[in-house]
């Protein structure tokens, strides 16, 4: 699954990303492209889950591809 990113991030928010998706699924392998501003998520579980992890961070973000 991907998720795009509405606001900007830098690099320096990347293991703040990574650590917030292993939040809600600890095996879940994460890609973040800061200069595409996506972040890929490799998952079981559905993307809707993710969001939460993602507003709790004050990261607005839409889902590209389930």
């Amino acid at each position: 699954m991907k998720f795009s990113m509405k606001n900007e991030f830098r690099s320096d928010d990347v293991p703040t990303i990574e650590h917030a998706m292993k939040t809600v699924d600890a095996d879940a392998k994460v890609n973040v492209d800061v200069g595409a501003k996506i972040v890929s998520v490799d998952s079981w579980l559905m993307p809707e889950e993710f969001l939460v992890a993602f507003e709790d961070e004050n990261y607005d973000v839409v889902i590209v591809e389930a």
